[in-house]
């Protein structure tokens, strides 16, 4: 808005208010456990899918670790074959014979080896046919275990993809619903990244994250069943690993949790200081600039990648460390085993079922472990999220009713202060009769923007009362107050689609005819006709196919057709150049006819005509009337309006100050 508040006066700054500007300091590290459960929780909707993921999940790992158990008796066939045919005895000899020939001869182990062997039969050889069934046994577990994932992938994918669908409407809906002092706090780019980034940043941790974590545990479980059946104290001995593994897990999170949190923070920051320096490249280049926001945005990208480095060695220091302690379990077991089977104490089918289960131990806690960083990054974005959905609402509307407005204004002893203990409006009293021009001027800082937007509840005043039609407006539904007001603001906003559109968005079902009609009283026929596409013509990327002035007559067009009962204009005509600047006076004419209309305005020449200016400074009302008699008066109005001519060109006629 036009009105630029004192700095003891003006709404919570943002962190960054422009190019080249700070950034407010970053996030305090939240709850991770408390932050992870809620984020999980949100999945709550889709209870029948996530309990078809853990059956899914639950017998994919079932037939997974049975596999190694079923391919170790395939090992045992072969073995047993080979050495069966190895051994050379009478045929028809026993396989107790055979043990006995060998302890005869003094060789108890291989004795001993030997009948501890299923399927020996002297002499037979190996039974590829045996192995052959035992193999495609094996081949059917690993393939309907695949196939479950496969399902649970699908069905885990749809319910993530539905929450964070659901999380952004949320959001969307939570934004609108939040104080102006909110968002006026914040730079739009950080709010953006949060709505975008985090979110999306949300959707990929838990889509990696979710399926693992639960495969991995269930594997986990699973596979120590299946040791203990092989063998209870080499499993005990390969358990050890898991102790060392949760020590450096928890070492290692608890230092990059912080480091997450700051990337993301970070990243906000950054996306903030672009978001604002492409906004006013224009402004940056005209004041050359360009070296101090580069200065700017290297120092906060340093930082982010400072951050970002520091959070992904850290949280990568698991992977080699994991597999550093796997492989060093892997070396215990097969030397151990390997003793066990010349033992005759197990068969190499249970001592290759038993590797590999040590391997499928290792690998998901492994995988678990890289998935710290993912689920860091993941809670670190909820967390910021989780901070837009918490913040304060508006205070809860009223469910009064709104008669039809005519549009008397009344300010009844109002005080106002951004920050209560700095009051910037105080004991204001003012009417405003139905179809009455009410022209604000005074410096900057003197609140004259802060007076529409407590008219419009953008703020809640401290005390007194602003009534509509003697209705008290803090009594009546904001939609239903702001749904009778019209704003044409200085900046203008348009969005992405046709000039009709943007016109119609003033009232939503207008006729053609209507859209039309709104278009000429404003002008916005007269240029729109000589553009090839007319109305049609679609508006790109920050309406840079139109100029300023055309912009603005758009906007102002838009405020005709929604027929409000009050009007704001706050420098709705500094944009356009002096021709324009006529036109718009007309249709303001128009536009202002049997309305009542709040007209902010730092060029005097704009409000003569209006009927009652208000003179306002450090909140008070110190002038009110028309602009002759405040001239007359020789008071703030006519120091003002002298001030802002003064030195003005005088014209070959010598025709003195336009009063």
């Amino acid at each position: 808005m036009s009105d630029e508040e004192s700095p003891t006066q003006r709404p919570p700054a943002r962190p960054a208010r422009g190019p080249g500007m700070g950034v407010g300091p970053g996030e305090k590290t939240k709850d991770f456990k408390g932050s992870a459960v809620r984020l999980f929780k949100l999945l709550a909707p889709h209870r029948a899918s996530l309990i078809a993921i853990l059956l899914l999940s639950i017998g994919s790992v079932a037939l997974s670790v049975v596999g190694p158990r079923v391919l170790g008796l395939a090992v045992d066939r072969i073995f047993s074959g080979a050495v069966s045919k190895a051994v050379h005895v009478p045929a028809g000899t026993t396989q107790q014979q055979v043990v006995d020939g060998l302890r005869a001869r003094g060789d108890n182990t291989f004795a001993d080896m030997v009948a501890k062997m299923e399927h020996f039969v002297p002499g037979a050889g190996i039974d590829f046919g045996a192995v052959g069934r035992i193999l495609l046994i094996v081949l059917c577990l690993y393939l309907l275990a695949g196939a479950m994932q496969f399902i649970q992938a699908r069905l885990l994918n749809y319910a993530v993809q539905q929450t964070m669908n659901r999380l952004r409407k949320d959001v969307e809906g939570k934004i609108n619903v939040l104080p102006l002092k909110y968002l006026d706090s914040r730079p739009r780019g950080e709010l953006l990244s949060r709505v975008t980034n985090d979110i999306d940043n949300i959707g990929q941790s838990m889509q990696q994250t979710l399926s693992q974590l639960l495969v991995n545990l269930l594997t986990v479980v699973g596979v120590i069943i299946m040791m203990f059946t092989i063998s209870w104290w080499l499993t005990l001995i390969a358990l050890l690993v898991i102790p060392v593994i949760l020590v450096l897990t928890g070492q290692i999170m608890k230092r990059s949790q912080k480091l997450f949190v700051a990337q993301w923070a970070t990243t906000g920051q950054l996306n903030a200081r672009i978001e604002e320096t492409f906004t006013a490249h224009e402004l940056v280049k005209v004041f050359g600039r360009g070296p101090e926001v580069e200065s700017a945005f290297k120092t906060t990208n340093d930082k982010l990648a400072d951050v970002s480095w520091k959070a992904q060695f850290i949280s990568g220091l698991m992977m080699p460390i994991m597999m550093f302690v796997g492989n060093l379990q892997y070396v215990a077991v097969c030397v151990l085993g390997g003793l066990q089977v010349a033992a005759g104490s197990m068969t190499l089918g249970n001592v290759t079922a038993f590797v590999q289960y040590t391997r499928q131990l290792t690998q998901p806690l492994t995988q678990l472990a890289s998935m710290v960083n993912l689920m860091q990054s993941g809670v670190a974005s909820a967390e910021r999220v989780f901070e837009v959905l918490d913040a304060p609402d508006e205070p809860a509307d009223a469910q009064g009713h709104l008669p039809p407005v005519r549009g008397k204004v009344t300010f009844e002893d109002v005080t106002f202060g951004y920050d209560a203990a700095a009051p910037l409006i105080r004991d204001l009293n003012l009417t405003v009769e139905p179809g009455e021009t009410v022209a604000i001027v005074g410096p900057t800082g003197a609140g004259k923007t802060t007076l529409v937007n407590l008219v419009m509840r953008f703020y809640d005043i401290d005390s007194g009362r602003i009534a509509l039609d003697d209705v008290d407006i803090a009594s009546v539904p904001r939609a239903a107050l702001r749904s009778r007001i019209a704003m044409v603001l200085q900046d203008t906003w348009l969005f992405g689609g046709t000039i009709r559109d943007n016109i119609a968005y003033g009232r939503l079902g207008a006729s053609e005819d209507e859209i039309m009609a709104a278009a000429r009283a404003t002008f916005v026929d007269r240029f729109v006709r000589s553009l090839p596409d007319g109305y049609d013509t679609v508006i790109d990327d920050e309406a840079a196919n139109l100029s300023v002035g055309e912009r603005q007559l758009i906007t102002i067009a838009r405020a005709f057709l929604a027929d409000p009962a009050l009007l704001i204009l706050d420098e709705a005509t500094s944009s356009v150049d002096t021709r324009t600047e006529v036109m718009l006076q007309d249709a303001m004419a128009a536009l202002r006819s049997d309305r009542t209309s709040f007209v902010i305005a730092h060029r005097l020449s704009t409000i003569r005509d209006a009927d009652t200016i208000l003179v306002m400074e450090d909140g008070n009302i110190v002038e009110q009337g028309d602009h002759e008699s405040l001239l007359a008066a020789g008071g703030a109005y006519y120091n003002l309006y002298m001030a802002q001519f003064e030195g003005a060109a005088v014209t070959d006629d010598d025709e003195s100050i336009p009063v």
